[in-house]
């Protein structure tokens, strides 16, 4: 349980430094806080935006065949391709042909295309696997847990009740019933006909 702070004083924290004052500091929310401002220099450095040899997967992906690349949808400005390596079965991401790293960086059809590609996605899934609900997200730059921070990707992931158990926290292993392989013909199948 978090220490509350006596309200007049700062607290010391276990390395010895100081708790800053204020009376955001003194709101319990239910965790520790450490403070490491020596840590700026290191967040604030420079990261590259490609990995060691300058690929990107998603740009890569284009230049295959669907089956190759495990595109599902390919559109005029985006494209679906599942996730090779899925949090469940069905884990797909929206990519835009470009190469951007920030939804901002979309144009007004890639956004067009880009939200209705999720829909669609959506709906494949629905037809595909009948999942109870689903996770969206994006995640902008590597800090915000980017894999591939430098081309823009959203997550669709298809949940089920019960499809977390003890097996990704015990055994930090993920059971996927299905094989990328027959999960992409499966979705492809299912994609909706404008």
């Amino acid at each position: 349980m978090p220490q509350q702070m006596d309200p007049g004083a700062a607290r010391r924290t276990p390395e010895g430094g100081v708790e800053p004052e204020s009376d955001f500091a003194r709101v319990p929310d239910g965790f520790e806080r450490l403070w490491t401002p020596h840590r700026m220099a290191y967040i604030e450095a420079d990261k590259p935006e490609h990995d060691d040899n300058g690929a990107c997967p998603f740009c890569a992906a284009q230049g295959k065949t669907d089956e190759e690349a495990l595109i599902v949808h390919r559109g005029s400005t985006c494209f679906v391709i599942l996730n090779l390596f899925p949090y469940n079965p069905g884990h797909l991401l929206i990519c835009p042909n470009r190469h951007i790293p920030a939804y901002l960086d979309l144009t007004e059809e890639e956004t067009a295309e880009f939200t209705a590609l999720t829909k669609q996605t959506i709906r494949a899934l629905k037809a595909a696997s009948a999942p109870h609900g689903f996770n969206l997200g994006m995640n902008q730059g590597e800090v915000a847990g980017a894999g591939v921070a430098a081309h823009l990707h959203q997550h669709v992931v298809p949940r089920w009740a019960g499809d977390s158990n003890f097996l990704p926290i015990v055994g930090q292993t993920k059971a996927l019933p299905v094989l990328l392989e027959d999960t992409r013909a499966r979705l492809a199948e299912a994609w909706p006909q404008d």
